[in-house]
């Protein structure tokens, strides 16, 4: 399955691949049909169908029942839609969110929940619900936001629009991420399978990485334009806070090493 580090966008390529093969085989969709109602172009939607662009991922989704039952049911909604454009937008977000929280239930090599006794002994009523509304919330943000891009007319406002329609998606698939930790309730998790050595080094990539950008340049730009060069260093100061914070608290705590307690023999006085 997918990781937990999967890009927003690959999720929706994903259920694109999924909702393809499914509208061809059980819905006896013609390829040209429905590579209009996915945005691709038919010679993907070929490939898709033919097995040359298969990638790992796809292949065990494509045998996991619960993500094919998703995929049905986006190519339903597609198929009977009449909004258009921004609709069919929507149906695909709500489709890859899907995707996204069954990739979310936790495997051996995922995040090492911490000890029961640990967190709080109970985790307040409904926020599981609270979480779903999150990801609803979010996924109808980027529809809205994709809609206005569509409406600018200029590249520099559409990528603006963009950029908040892949953060709003980027946060769906984070909450979603969280149901089944809560769900089941855990409260909290460690990082595994990386140490704090290469999140130091990566700090130092940032850190270079930031030292060469130019700090002066969204001063000289205006409107739009220093609008997302400035988007550039929010960003950048995000990563180091994400980076910090994953030093701090993301990782066990490193276990005291018990010094060894040296007893000396009591020596008897001469009588």
């Amino acid at each position: 399955m997918l990781g937990e580090q999967s890009s927003p966008t690959l999720w929706v390529q994903l259920l694109q691949a999924l909702v393809a093969r499914e509208a061809v085989e059980q819905f006896g969709v013609s390829s040209r049909r429905i590579a209009d109602l996915l945005g691709l172009a038919p010679s993907a939607v070929s490939q898709y169908l033919s097995g040359k662009r298969l990638s790992r991922p796809f292949l065990e989704y494509s045998m996991n029942e619960r993500a094919r039952a998703i995929a049905r049911r986006t190519a339903e909604h597609l198929l009977q839609g009449s909004g258009g454009g921004v609709q069919r937008t929507q149906i695909l977000l709500e489709g890859a969110g899907g995707l996204a929280e069954l990739s979310a239930v936790p495997r051996h090599s995922g995040p090492r929940t911490l000890p029961d006794d640990s967190g709080p002994s109970k985790l307040p009523r409904g926020m599981v619900r609270w979480l779903r509304r999150r990801v609803r919330a979010e996924q109808v943000a980027v529809a809205q936001c994709m809609r206005l891009a569509q409406k600018a007319r200029d590249e520099l406002t559409r990528a603006i629009l963009r950029q908040i329609a892949s953060d709003s998606l980027r946060h769906a698939e984070i909450v979603a991420s969280l149901v089944p930790y809560v769900d089941r309730g855990v409260s909290g998790a460690f990082a595994s399978g990386i140490t704090r050595t290469e999140v130091e080094a990566l700090i130092e990539a940032e850190r270079a990485a930031e030292a060469q950008a130019d700090g002066e340049l969204v001063r000289h730009l205006h409107g739009t334009m220093s609008i997302l060069v400035a988007s550039i260093e929010a960003d950048e100061r995000k990563h180091a806070d994400l980076l910090r914070g994953l030093l701090a608290s993301g990782f066990p705590p490193i276990p005291r090493r018990k010094v060894p307690v040296l007893r000396t023999r009591s020596v008897q006085e001469p009588g």
